[in-house]
């Protein structure tokens, strides 16, 4: 009986020192927080932080007094549908900067929006201002959040790894360093319709542990795709899977000129693990000229992150086929545009459409062209927006962007910013119709090779590419 009763004593010792290390965030008087930002009331009754939708305000944030760099955070959360909600995360004030874009860092997305369905995805609030881990590649995760319950949510932030949870459900796995530590805040949104007037978002059972995080974080899911964001970096995961960097960082090992034995002489630029195609006033091909691998490549995933300079023009091309066009300009193969579509004409070329009446030719109508547009398969196929309603989200000069190609036989992807834009199969006959009425119908079974070059394109325009790596299937 005397050992039966020390082990319940030292069950409950042990019980009651794991229950101690996790700390509640909610007090009577919200003594231990402060507005932010925004002009939006929050108040505490029963256990349970609410405020309520007003209209010219911007975003309002509840923010903690205290700093937190690692730690495991769990709440509850209930969202009046219609209302985009969040809970900042490792976040500062950036006091420079117009009110209403303040408060920055990572943000844990609130949506009820079910179409989209991002909740639990990670935003980059008032920073990069998209989202780093967008719920584009998780549908188990997309499916966690419920309209009209509580649901509850789970961060987890240590070091560089970001991961989080609805309803036990993993929803992201995000490594990335761009914040260690900052105040933990409560979001709602700002409005812009009466409709939206007096709606709620409310928290509850909000705790927090600090210590001892190794031992308490939860098991990664496969479904849940890991998105690595760290420079020059594969993740032990990434290494597991297959990838490998197609570019060392440092020198021109595995790459050439297109029409060369060797890499340029100059047009290119290595300098702080980042390749730079320089300017020559928009000449396509006539300074250092289009790069292209050594290797060839048959089945695979790419990825790598741009920047381009403002009105730039450039692209990936993949299937090259370096002995066609030996002549002027750029080396023939499918090509993912990369383009500034704000300020290059290309993205808004206009193209007249006749019809044949009267025994003649009439003008029926002016057009965009605009598969030219970022993103897309060069003059054949438009980039649009295949994981949400709005349209394709604009890539910012001198800002790093993502770009991602995946091939599997016939099946091929263009993704920007981890939004998928376009698929479609290069052996189909639509995809062969589109070549016949572009200007590849020159090229003899274009796009149809069983492996090619991938290309880094000269287009004359200061264009910066890194972390370019590589899985093959």
């Amino acid at each position: 009986m005397r050992l039966l009763n020390s082990f319940i004593l030292f069950l409950f010792v042990t019980i009651s020192f794991s229950q101690e290390k996790w700390k509640s965030l909610i007090d009577e008087d919200l003594n231990n927080w402060e507005i932010k930002q925004g002009k939006a009331q929050f108040k505490q009754e029963n256990g349970v932080i609410y405020a309520e939708s007003i209209l010219e305000s911007p975003s309002t944030y509840l923010g903690t007094k205290k700093a937190y760099d690692d730690f495991i955070l769990e709440f509850e959360v209930f969202v009046d549908t219609g209302l985009n909600s969040g809970v900042q995360f490792r976040s500062a004030i950036n006091t420079s900067v117009p009110e209403h874009s303040r408060v920055f860092g990572y943000q844990f997305e609130l949506d009820t929006n079910e179409n989209r369905a991002w909740s639990g995805g990670i935003y980059d609030q008032s920073r990069k201002n998209f989202f780093l881990y967008p719920v584009t590649r998780n549908e188990k995760g997309r499916k966690s959040f419920k309209n009209g319950q509580w649901n509850k949510a789970r961060i987890e932030a240590v070091g560089n790894s970001i991961r989080t949870w609805i309803n036990g459900i993993q929803v992201t796995n995000l490594i990335d360093p761009l914040s260690s530590s900052g105040f933990i805040a409560l979001q709602i949104h700002n409005i812009s319709e009466t409709k939206d007037v007096g709606k709620k978002v409310m928290w509850r059972n909000i705790k927090i542990l600090t210590e001892n995080l190794s031992e308490q974080r939860n098991k990664v899911e496969e479904y849940a795709t890991e998105i690595n964001n760290v420079d020059n970096q594969l993740s032990e995961n990434q290494i597991i899977n297959g990838w490998r960097f197609l570019w060392d960082g440092k020198t021109t090992k595995g790459w050439r000129g297109a029409k060369m034995s060797k890499f340029p002489d100059y047009g290119w630029e290595i300098k702080n693990n980042v390749l730079t195609v320089l300017s020559s006033n928009g000449k396509e091909s006539e300074n250092g000229g289009d790069i292209v691998t050594n290797k060839k490549f048959t089945n695979f995933e790419l990825e790598l992150d741009f920047k381009i300079s403002e009105g730039a023009n450039s692209g990936i091309k993949y299937f090259v086929d370096t002995y066609l066009n030996k002549g002027a300009g750029s080396s023939i193969g499918l090509e993912y545009q990369i383009l500034d579509d704000k300020n290059h004409l290309d993205a808004n070329k206009k193209f007249k459409v006749y019809e044949y009446s009267n025994k003649s030719w009439v003008l029926h109508k002016e057009d965009i062209k605009k598969n030219r547009s970022m993103g897309s398969l060069y003059d054949l196929i438009e980039a649009e927006n295949l994981n949400e309603e709005r349209s394709k989200r604009p890539v910012h000069p001198e800002t790093w962007h993502r770009a991602r190609i995946i091939v599997n036989e016939g099946h091929v992807e263009h993704w920007l910013d981890n939004i998928k834009l376009l698929e479609y199969n290069r052996f189909s006959q639509v995809f062969k119709a589109l070549v016949e009425y572009s200007k590849y119908s020159k090229w003899e079974n274009f796009g149809q090779l069983d492996s090619g070059h991938i290309l880094l394109q000269d287009h004359g325009d200061r264009v910066s590419f890194k972390n370019i790596k590589i899985r093959e299937f």
